[in-house]
């Protein structure tokens, strides 16, 4: 079942899908409307999943899931994750690889490997104090306090020095 993600609690669980490129407004309003059928008809064992989403920056595919209700399962699991690759495929996007990093220049999100990001890092071209997205977030709650934050604060500060 669709529900306004920002009706979720807090401990609902999120998976976090980056994009290595940003969408246009045409493919953020096609996504939208293909989260829009899959949520509705999401389910674990024949049950509704409560479960809503986020598009941020164009570039961030943002899934809650209400497990209070229904917890998802490996079969529930398993079909988000076709839904992720037939939008890769649809869109000529990478949505699944965890081995980038996002951050803020400015207004602008850059998207690195994690070897540029480390080289970066070593160069100065990035610092303690960049806004990077903590993409390992598990919950709402850690996604509203911990997603969008600087460096220091998150797994990318093992880069910097």
């Amino acid at each position: 079942m669709l529900v306004d993600f920002n009706t979720l609690p807090e401990e609902s669980r999120v998976w976090i899908y980056q994009a290595n490129r940003s969408f246009t407004d045409e493919e953020v309003s096609e996504i939208e409307e293909k989260l829009n059928v899959f949520l509705e008809n999401w389910t674990a064992h024949g049950s509704d999943l409560n479960a809503g989403y986020l598009i941020k920056y164009k570039r961030f595919i943002i899934i809650g899931l209400n497990q209070n209700l229904n917890k998802a399962t490996g079969c529930s699991i398993d079909a988000s994750v076709r839904f992720i690759q037939e939008l890769e495929q649809d869109y000529k996007v990478d949505l699944m690889d965890k081995m980038n990093v996002s951050y803020k220049q400015g207004e602008y999100i850059a998207y690195k490997s994690l070897t540029d990001f480390k080289q970066m890092a070593k160069d100065k071209a990035v610092s303690k104090n960049t806004i990077v997205f903590n993409n390992l977030v598990a919950n709402i709650a850690d996604f509203n306090e911990n997603w969008e934050v600087p460096a220091s604060e998150s797994w990318h500060s093992r880069f910097l020095k």
